[in-house]
């Protein structure tokens, strides 16, 4: 495997990427209608699509995920070197605070917070 892209369906594409973009400090290294996406590090990416969008693509065999929006359906975990000002970060462009940072029972510091369609989002410095 020479890379993971993790994509997020979200209702509304611009709202998530401008969300994104500040909560990650990162520009997207692509952005058309349709996929956002973000180099995370050198092997993962994120992606950001339009719940309408991959119901379009896939059709009726895929449960439309419009039902469960605002409902956490998966958790980004993502390891930086200060969970608590990437969480305020987050939380000052529309993030949830779900969870200050605080040493978890695994031994890392991690913070959590709601990004805007309710997908769990954790800010992590690893025990070293």
């Amino acid at each position: 495997m020479s890379q993971a892209l993790f994509i997020l369906y979200v209702a509304d594409q611009e709202r998530s990427t401008t969300f994104y973009s500040a909560a990650l400090g990162l520009q997207p290294i692509l952005n058309v209608p349709g996929m956002t996406e973000f180099a995370l590090n050198d092997g993962s990416s994120l992606g950001l699509m339009p719940a309408a969008g991959i119901k379009r693509l896939l059709g009726e065999n895929l449960p439309d995920p419009m039902p469960g929006d605002g409902i956490p359906r998966c958790e980004l975990y993502l390891t930086v070197d200060d969970p608590t000002v990437c969480l305020d970060r987050a939380i000052a462009v529309g993030a949830k605070e779900v969870s200050p940072a605080k040493t978890r029972d695994w031994g890392d510091t991690v913070a959590y917070c709601l990004d805007p369609d309710g997908h769990v989002l954790a800010f992590a410095r690893r025990l070293q």
